[in-house]
């Protein structure tokens, strides 16, 4: 066993099984997807701690058992179609990746986008089309979709966005109000409505584009 095999049975063991993530499917999913690939060189010896690691240019992989949790309460089924907004690196996608049909990773830093079609290509997965795009407003050219992740936490839902998903559709993401703690929420859309049920809390950092807006003070 390598050391990062040996960091990733840890990661799951210590980190993912004990915070209630009990779905043998994306347990194995994570047991798959190699996390050193998706951070910078320098991070890779600290990919599988449990906290958000900066992957520049003000964005972050999320902690492994927010991202856990996340993933087990959108309840893939394998002929899902699901949307990453803020894909980042693209680990979260991998990871869907083994569940659903396909995965669109959208991404509006062509750098981060161009790390992330390189980590997917070195797994040689195929099923992830990485995009690149504004974060707010989806992606609509391949909606409606029955999964939408964020990769980092927003401070409300763009309607552009929960516009995109489909009847039955799950979300989850970390909504942070302004001031306030992060809360990992599952959003889902039954006869046209949508309900919200907040699952945890999460320190998860919010995307860029999706910070809470200034307030004026006189």
């Amino acid at each position: 066993m390598t050391q990062f095999e040996a960091a990733r049975a840890h990661m799951i063991e210590s980190q993912i099984r004990p915070n209630k993530v009990t779905d043998d499917r994306v347990l194995a999913a994570l047991a798959k997807i190699r996390r050193e690939l998706f951070v910078p060189e320098q991070l890779r010896p600290v990919a599988y701690v449990d906290d958000d690691l900066p992957i520049g240019h003000g964005r972050y992989l999320m902690e492994p058992m927010v991202a856990a949790r996340l993933v087990q309460a959108a309840s893939v089924e394998r002929t899902d179609i699901a949307l990453v907004v803020g894909a980042g690196a693209g680990y979260e996608a991998a990871v869907l990746a083994q569940l659903a049909r396909a995965v669109v990773a959208l991404e509006e830093d062509p750098e981060i986008a161009r790390r992330a079609r390189g980590a997917l290509v070195d797994h040689g997965i195929a099923a992830v089309s990485v995009v690149e795009g504004p974060l707010a407003q989806g992606y609509q050219q391949r909606a409606p979709y029955d999964v939408i992740l964020f990769g980092g936490a927003v401070e409300e839902l763009p309607s552009e966005i929960i516009k995109q998903l489909t009847e039955g559709g799950r979300l989850v993401t970390v909504i942070k109000a302004a001031g306030g703690i992060g809360r990992a929420t599952l959003t889902t859309k039954t006869g046209g409505a949508t309900a919200r049920r907040v699952m945890f809390d999460a320190a998860t950092p919010l995307l860029p584009g999706f910070q809470p807006k200034p307030t004026f003070i006189f």
